[in-house]
């Protein structure tokens, strides 16, 4: 394994390569990446630095985002089988189809969708900032895709009428409450954190509701035990961040198969050949990027 990461770090250089590495890929991939986090994340993070080769190891709406905000590196996705399920629960026709029966109401789009759909959107999301996103527009409708749990979430916290999609995360779905409360009972104390792709029951026992990052946050902020409702593969970074602080699978089937498809050994081949290579080709990048370029604004003010 250490000789795979040797070749790996060597040709990174050679090629002037960053490596970023989602929280739910697995360890070994993580721990050799550049950077880790959330899919908008490091794609901010790669078209901040100087490598001119991105290998983003995560799934493929994930690389189509880094493309399109680096038009000008060369994005490598691992496995290009690696896709999301979510993603593709809403297409180009049916989104079409949703604005043409409500014509003139915003578009928001959960940064999980793929280019295509992204394209056709008024604005981008992310997990942590939706009901910001959402509460920014002058509009008292709103439609949301594609993930209906995201935006019941976000429907919760906001007058504004959502008109939602009916997508969803699958892996976010195996959780019970009567889980939840055996491992309470289990762990006395632990505090259950859960993403906002899961359905309302779920996050009405949670101690706290969010993403990825958020959770590092609330990981730092408390001492824990911790209940992890979100793709095991987050654990791995919690328990690097917080030494010592006990992290529980929310369910140990909480498993991305799509994240899990890239291992070091297609890390390596990837920078080795080069491929494969993803695109986001014209006019659909420039209007994809219109509506992440809108979401950072609003981020930024």
């Amino acid at each position: 394994m250490s000789e795979i990461v040797e070749q790996i770090q060597k040709l990174k250089k050679q090629r002037n390569a960053v490596i970023l590495g989602h929280n739910y890929q697995l360890p070994e991939v993580q721990d050799i990446a550049d950077f880790v986090g959330d899919s908008l994340g490091l794609s901010l993070k790669a078209h901040e630095t100087s490598a001119s080769v991105i290998v983003f190891c995560g799934v493929r709406f994930m690389a189509e985002t880094a493309a399109i905000i680096s038009p000008d590196k060369t994005v490598l996705l691992p496995d290009a089988q690696a896709g999301c399920p979510l993603a593709e629960m809403i297409s180009v026709a049916e989104l079409r189809e949703l604005k043409a029966a409500h014509p003139g109401v915003p578009v928001v789009c959960y940064i999980n969708t793929n280019a295509d759909v992204k394209a056709e959107c008024d604005l981008c999301c992310t997990s942590a900032n939706a009901l910001e996103i959402v509460e920014s527009l002058e509009s008292e409708e709103v439609i949301f895709v594609p993930d209906k749990y995201l935006g019941s979430y976000v429907q919760e916290k906001t007058k504004k009428h959502l008109i939602l999609g009916k997508g969803f995360c699958p892996t976010h779905q195996v959780f019970t409450v009567e889980e939840i409360a055996a491992l309470k009972a289990e762990y006395p104390g632990a505090l259950f954190m859960i993403h906002p792709e899961t359905n309302p029951d779920l996050r009405a026992v949670a101690d706290y509701v969010g993403g990825t990052g958020g959770m590092r946050v609330f990981a730092r902020n408390n001492p824990g035990p911790f209940i992890v409702g979100t793709e095991v593969g987050m654990l791995h970074r919690l328990e690097q961040e917080n030494p010592g602080k006990l992290f529980v699978p929310a369910s140990e089937r909480a498993v991305c198969p799509n994240m899990k498809k890239i291992t070091l050994e297609k890390v390596l081949w990837a920078l080795e050949d080069m491929q494969p290579v993803i695109t986001v080709e014209e006019p659909t990048a420039s209007l994809a990027r219109r509506s992440i370029e809108r979401m950072l604004a609003i981020n930024t003010q």
